[in-house]
């Protein structure tokens, strides 16, 4: 089994882990490894979990048309229909 050192920790960061360490009755050293195994499960879950935008994205989809930009912008507007149903508000 392998050991590890950390050097330079801040005071402030140890005082919180030695807090938490005796809180739920862990070693210092079994707190670090604890806390450490808990973020890289984690980081391993957020990598499965798909953002919104990859979802959108997915959901999009995409075409092929051989039209100009332009070309099918003005298809758009021409395709549009004026509504009267909110002329008088909501």
């Amino acid at each position: 089994m392998a050991n590890l050192q950390i050097k330079g920790i801040d005071d402030g960061l140890y005082g919180q882990i030695k807090r938490l360490a005796s809180q739920e009755n862990r070693s210092v050293s079994q707190q670090v490894l604890f806390l450490v195994k808990s973020y890289l499960s984690r980081k391993k879950t957020m990598h499965s979990i798909k953002t919104p935008a990859q979802v959108l994205l997915e959901l999009s989809g995409s075409w092929e048309d051989s039209r100009s930009p332009e070309s099918i912008i003005k298809d758009i507007k021409i395709a549009r229909k004026n509504s009267k149903k909110l002329t008088k508000g909501l």
